[in-house]
This record gives C-alpha cells, sequence and structure tokens, in this order.
C-alpha cells in the first residue's frame, strides 16, 4: 500500500511540475519527510533521484509542446547558469552532510517559505520589463545565479527551477513557457552532479533498502510529467504560479511542525 501511496503522489507532483517545468521537489520534499516520516537528508537524497526522473521525462514530453529547436536555439544560455549550477551542486553537498538534521530541517522551511512568496507574487515580479544588461553582465549574473541555484539543488534535493524560471526570463529576457524547457536542462545535469557527490560520500547508502519506493514513486513522477506537459498548452501560467505558491506554503507550515529525528 506504501509503494501504491508513493506512485500517486510521484504522479501528482509531476504534474504540477511538468506544467511549469520543475522537477517537482519542492513539493515531494514535505510529502517525503510528514507523509512517509524519512529523515530529511534520506528524503533529500531520495528527491534528488525521483527528482532526475521527473525533469528528464519532462523535458522529453515538453520538447513536442514548446520545440526542440527553440530549446537548442539558447544553448547559449543553458551553458552560462549550468556552469555555475554545477559547481554550486558540488559544494553544496558538504553543507548538506555536515550540518545536523535540525538545522537543515530549518534551513528546508526557509527555503519552501521564499519559494511561496515567489510564486504567489509571480505577476506582480514579471510585470517589469526583462533587465537591460550589457552582455558580459548577464554572463556574469547567469553564472553566479547558476552557484548558488546549485548549492540550493544539492543541498535540499531540488532542481532549483523555481530561481532559473525568474533569472532565465529577467536577465535572459525569454519566454515564460520556454524558460521552463531551459531550466529542465539545466536542471538534469545539475541533478546528476549532486548524486555524484552524495555517491562519492557513500550517503547512497542510506537509501538503498527503498528502491522499491523510489521505482514506484518515479514511475509515478513519469506518468505525471506527461500529463503535465500535455497541459501545457492548455493551462494560464500565471494562474498556476498562484496555485503552486499557496501548496508551497502550506506544505512549508507542515514541515515547519514536523520534528526531525534524533
Amino acid at each position: 500500500m506504501r509503494n501504491i501511496w508513493a506512485f500517486i503522489w510521484g504522479a501528482v507532483v509531476a504534474i504540477l511540475g511538468g506544467l511549469i517545468g520543475l522537477g517537482g521537489a519542492e513539493f515531494r520534499l514535505p510529502v517525503l519527510v510528514s507523509v512517509f516520516n524519512y529523515r530529511t537528508l534520506q528524503a533529500i537524497i531520495i528527491n534528488l533521484i525521483v527528482s532526475l526522473v521527473t525533469v528528464t521525462f519532462s523535458f522529453i514530453f515538453r520538447s513536442s509542446v514548446i520545440g526542440l529547436e527553440n530549446v537548442l536555439a539558447n544553448l547559449t544560455v543553458i551553458i552560462n547558469i549550468l556552469a555555475g549550477s554545477l559547481i554550486g551542486s558540488y559544494v553544496g553537498v558538504n553543507y548538506a552532510t555536515r550540518i545536523n538534521e535540525r538545522t537543515l530541517n530549518r534551513v528546508v522551511v526557509v527555503f519552501l517559505f521564499f519559494l511561496s512568496f515567489v510564486l504567489i507574487g509571480h505577476n506582480f515580479i514579471f510585470s517589469f520589463q526583462s533587465w537591460q544588461l550589457p552582455d558580459l553582465l548577464r554572463i556574469g549574473i547567469g553564472f553566479v545565479a547558476g552557484i548558488v541555484i546549485g548549492i540550493f539543488s544539492s543541498m535540499l534535493g531540488v532542481a532549483g527551477g523555481e530561481l532559473i524560471i525568474p533569472t532565465i526570463i529577467m536577465v535572459f529576457a525569454i519566454d515564460i513557457k520556454l524558460a521552463g524547457s531551459l531550466s529542465l536542462a539545466i536542471s538534469i545535469p545539475t541533478i546528476i552532479m549532486g548524486l555524484f557527490k552524495y555517491r562519492s560520500q557513500g550517503r547512497l547508502d542510506e537509501v538503498k533498502l527503498e528502491q522499491k519506493f523510489m521505482v514506484s514513486m518515479a514511475s509515478g513522477s513519469i506518468l505525471g510529467a506527461f500529463i503535465g506537459s500535455n497541459l501545457l498548452r492548455y493551462v494560464a501560467s500565471s494562474w498556476l504560479y498562484v496555485i503552486l505558491g499557496v501548496i508551497l506554503l502550506l506544505s512549508a507550515l507542515k514541515l515547519a511542525r514536523h520534528k526531525p529525528s534524533a
């Protein structure tokens, strides 16, 4: 029964993720901790693994809607942010494995609160024109933003799409739907880097007994990513950001009440 619920939750979260261009990890993390009672670090590692499946299939499914040629036309943007995010994701694991569970839990809660307000305020934030910046400054901002995104990705087990998408829109003046696909392209190698670092530290052993659970959740995520990516044609993104922001806020409140295991 537990694995069935893992499939269902995986599908539900991936629908939301596939629709916007996210890995859905921000929604999945509170579920892993509060519903399935994983310790925070365990949840982060499982989250990264399932997120990798979600972003990979979301990218594949969304390509038929957005157009792969449009993604490839913005390869320089991907490389720019990715260069920083790979460095950040490698560094972030060191913080996640050195601080205690309670502190890590607080970091996750603060991050979720921050993202909820970013999403809820989406219409206000993006009512401004994208920044008119010199090319060299754009590259610099993209690289630094990538480092920050990468740190959060591996430290909190998220793909970082909520930070990547605003960066792409505001700095590089790209439409929000295309920005979602570019975000997925950036997230895939960023997550792989985080998992590689966890593996090198032997931390993947902490979830080796959870393989059936992860397969169930990942399978649900593939289905959800397919549904969400196809809904992209019909649902206005501006409304989705508000809805997802509220969901994140509720998730953060729930996780804040959770007491980490000793």
